[in-house]
């Protein structure tokens, strides 16, 4: 089939590529001309042949609307979007809706798989009618992963994002467990090769798995993480989780201190433990040290 594609990042340009060896024509759209093969989305909607499908592949937010909004402008009744970003799975409800007014199907998408997705697979979820996802299928076919796995119609629009953005929350919890994990190895004295024992880890144990793969690789790159700075950002979508939580009532302390554990990292100078130090120092003399 053809398909637009908006955005070719890291993510977009390797799937573009993926889905081309899937033999399907891929019409890609980028603001960088290097990597783009039109120089605008209505030249992109121009070369596609009727009835449509663009996929979305740009930041949450303000890019993914105002392409919305463009796209809502240029294509015709019949057409599609696919909304492969990480967005929040309320907007996609909006973004169904606007587009529904004119007669163009949505599709939301959440894609896993990151550098690794072009020769692994990309695991996707998706949310949509049946007849919007059924004209899309086959590049969902050509992205997932070899084997009966790897993909799934989650549900309504705003299902496959909102799995997404489960999926990210369970994936926050298990860094920080292994994070958690490999400090407390390397505090002990009696411990004397933590790389080792994280490789041995790698078969035959329960937590098996490929982010243990991936910790392993980078104790290979740099054994103490010395040339790194502890500090890891927060993406939206860990926020999203625990938001979607309290909306539900359902408890999430795990996902909530692997999220509230990257605050911590991006503090240089935590304002809580000032108050902890004094408050420690008042009760029990404990010595405090001075601001830098």
């Amino acid at each position: 089939m053809e398909l637009g594609l908006v955005g070719l990042g890291k993510m977009g340009g390797n799937m573009r590529e993926r889905i081309r060896r899937g033999g399907h024509t891929v019409i890609g759209y980028d603001r960088n001309p290097a990597v783009a093969d039109v120089g605008s989305l209505k030249e992109l909607v121009d070369r596609l042949s009727g009835p449509r499908v663009v996929w979305v592949m740009v930041p949450a937010g303000a890019a993914t609307q105002s392409t919305v909004d463009e796209l809502a402008e240029l294509l015709s009744p019949g057409d599609l979007v696919v909304d492969g970003g990480n967005s929040r799975w309320s907007d996609d409800e909006k973004h169904a809706e606007e587009l529904a007014a004119k007669g163009i199907g949505f599709v939301d998408c959440g894609v896993s798989g990151g550098v690794w997705g072009l020769e692994n697979g990309y695991a996707l979820m998706y949310g949509g009618d049946a007849e919007h996802v059924a004209k899309v299928q086959p590049v969902f076919d050509a992205l997932k992963p070899e084997g009966e796995f790897g993909s799934v119609h989650a549900g309504k629009v705003g299902a496959g994002h909102f799995a997404k953005m489960v999926h990210n929350g369970v994936e926050y919890a298990m860094m920080q467990a292994f994070a958690e994990g490999w400090e407390l190895l390397e505090a002990a004295d009696s411990v004397t090769d933590v790389r080792e024992i994280f490789r041995s880890w790698q078969e035959g144990t329960v937590i098996r798995s490929w982010l243990l793969d991936l910790a392993v690789k980078a104790l290979d790159d740099d054994e103490h993480l010395e040339k790194l700075r502890g500090v890891a950002a927060d993406s939206g979508e860990g926020r999203w989780t625990v938001e979607a939580a309290i909306d539900n009532g359902v408890p999430l302390p795990a996902i909530t201190a692997s999220l509230f554990a990257r605050f911590s990292s991006q503090q240089e100078d935590s304002p809580q433990m000032k108050m902890v130090a004094a408050l420690r120092n008042q009760f029990g003399g404990h010595a405090v040290q001075g601001s830098k």
